[in-house]
C-alpha cells in the first residue's frame, strides 16, 4: 500500500487539483466548459465521463507504449480514445438518456480534448500504469471541479434550481426576484471560468511568475 501512495503519488493526483489544474492553470478544454454548465447534471455527468476516459485511456496507453511504433503513436492513442468515448456514450444512452441527448455531441469531443491527448503523450508514454492512472484520475477530477462549479452558479443563479429541484423559495419570486437568464448563455460560463482563474491564481502567487 505504501508503494501505491507515495508522495510522488500524491503529487501527481492533488496537482491537478490545486496548482496544475487543466483548466484554471493550463486553459484546457474550455469549450465543453462553456457548452455544458447550464446545468449542473449534465456537468457532472461530463466530468465523471472525462475523468473515466482520461484515467483508463492513460492506463492503456501505459501498457502499450513500448510497444508503440513512434511514427504511429497519435493515431494509437486516438484509436484507444474512440473506443472508451464510444463505451461511455453507449452506456450513457442506456442508463441516462436525458443527459447523453443535453451533452449531445460533446461526448463525441472528447475524442479530441486537449486534457486527455495531452495527458496520453506527456505523462502515460513516459510512466508506468498505476502513476498514469493516478494522473489520470487527478486531472479528470480537477476538469470535473471546474465544471461543477461553473454549473452550479449558472444553474442556481439562471433557473433557480439544483439538479432540477427547486431550490429558490417561490416566495422570492413573488417578491419581485426573477431568474438571470444570462447565466443560461455560453458568455456567462466563460465569465464565472475567468473568475475562478482569477481567484486561483490570486490565491497562488507563484502562478503569476
Amino acid at each position: 500500500m505504501g508503494k501505491l501512495i507515495s508522495e510522488k503519488t500524491k503529487q501527481v493526483f492533488l496537482g491537478p487539483l490545486s496548482k496544475n489544474n487543466p483548466i484554471g492553470v493550463q486553459v484546457l478544454g474550455i469549450c465543453s466548459a462553456l457548452a455544458v454548465t447550464a446545468n449542473l447534471k449534465p456537468a457532472l455527468v461530463m466530468g465523471i465521463s472525462v475523468t473515466v476516459i482520461v484515467a483508463f485511456s492513460n492506463v492503456i496507453i501505459s501498457l502499450l507504449r513500448n510497444t508503440i511504433p513512434n511514427r504511429i503513436r497519435i493515431i494509437v492513442q486516438l484509436v484507444v480514445v474512440a473506443a472508451l468515448v464510444t463505451v461511455v456514450s453507449e452506456v450513457l444512452k442506456a442508463y441516462a438518456y436525458d443527459v447523453s441527448v443535453k451533452l449531445s455531441v460533446y461526448i463525441g469531443l472528447i475524442i479530441t480534448n486537449c486534457i486527455l491527448m495531452g495527458r496520453l503523450e506527456a505523462f502515460a508514454m513516459a510512466n508506468k500504469p498505476w502513476e498514469s492512472f493516478v494522473d489520470g484520475l487527478g486531472n479528470g477530477l480537477g476538469y470535473a471541479v471546474i465544471l461543477v462549479i461553473v454549473g452550479f452558479f449558472r444553474e442556481i443563479f439562471g433557473a433557480g434550481s439544483l439538479l432540477g429541484f427547486r431550490i429558490i423559495p417561490q416566495s422570492f419570486y413573488d417578491a419581485g426576484y426573477s431568474n438571470n437568464g444570462l447565466m443560461m448563455m455560453p458568455p456567462m460560463a466563460l465569465i464565472i471560468i475567468a473568475v475562478i482563474i482569477w481567484i486561483h491564481r490570486s490565491l497562488n502567487k507563484e502562478l503569476q511568475e
